[in-house]
């Protein structure tokens, strides 16, 4: 895995093996805020909300959401799901405390030194519960759906580009992704092709086209149960 600085000045991980970055590099950090935080965490109206994360990975949008839920005395409960953890090294290069979270070094550390399957307390209104694992194994079982993975308000969905991980863009798991979500719930992706919308609309979500990020993609998606 190698560090690469974004147009923003933030970083990001590009991964040989798939040819990917886990952010965008026109900025890594103004994709996160706009997809995942103004038009997922902002836009749900719901006082106390649980959210999903496909693919922790660098804990950018853990982190993001952990500072904004501060900020507007937001209650957030966190799940994220991450089949690959990032060593300790890799964490500490990437520097995004640096960058957006001063004063916050501790609770960006935290999110990775967390224990998995287990709820922690990250800060009064940050709640963190981590699984390691395979999300397309995890949402083909009856029994995870209908247990601790359901009742979400809203889901991040931040999985690899479906050209780079078909595997995790396939119906059935949208399927289940608008089965565990509340009503009302939302679901907010960088990616705008017109398969994943049409995916997206047969789960049963109504889908909207937004704008992307400044400098970034033109349009992601917002789907809504």
């Amino acid at each position: 895995m190698e560090l690469e600085q974004t147009a923003d000045g933030s970083y990001t991980l590009y991964v040989p093996e798939l040819d990917e970055h886990y952010h965008s590099v026109k900025g890594a950090l103004t994709e996160s805020q706009h997809i995942f935080i103004e038009m997922g965490l902002k836009h749900s109206p719901v006082a106390e909300p649980r959210i999903l994360e496909i693919g922790l990975g660098t804990g950018l949008n853990a982190f993001l959401t952990l500072l904004t839920a501060e900020e507007i005395r937001k209650k957030v409960y966190y799940t994220g799901i991450e089949r690959y953890p990032l060593s300790e090294d890799t964490v500490h290069k990437l520097n995004y405390p640096g960058l957006i979270g001063k004063g916050h070094e501790d609770d960006y550390y935290a999110i990775h030194r967390a224990g998995w399957e287990t709820d922690e307390v990250l800060s009064p209104w940050f709640t963190l519960h981590k699984i390691e694992g395979d999300f397309t194994r995890l949402f083909h079982s009856e029994e995870a759906r209908q247990t601790s993975l359901s009742g979400y308000d809203i889901i991040y969905f931040d999985a690899f580009a479906p050209e780079k991980q078909p595997e995790m863009w396939e119906q059935s798991l949208f399927n289940s992704l608008y089965e565990i979500l509340n009503k009302g719930g939302i679901l907010t992706t960088y990616c705008a092709k017109g398969i994943v919308r049409r995916m997206l609309q047969a789960a049963g979500f109504t889908v909207e086209r937004l704008p992307g990020p400044p400098g970034g993609k033109r349009e992601i998606l917002r789907a809504t149960k």
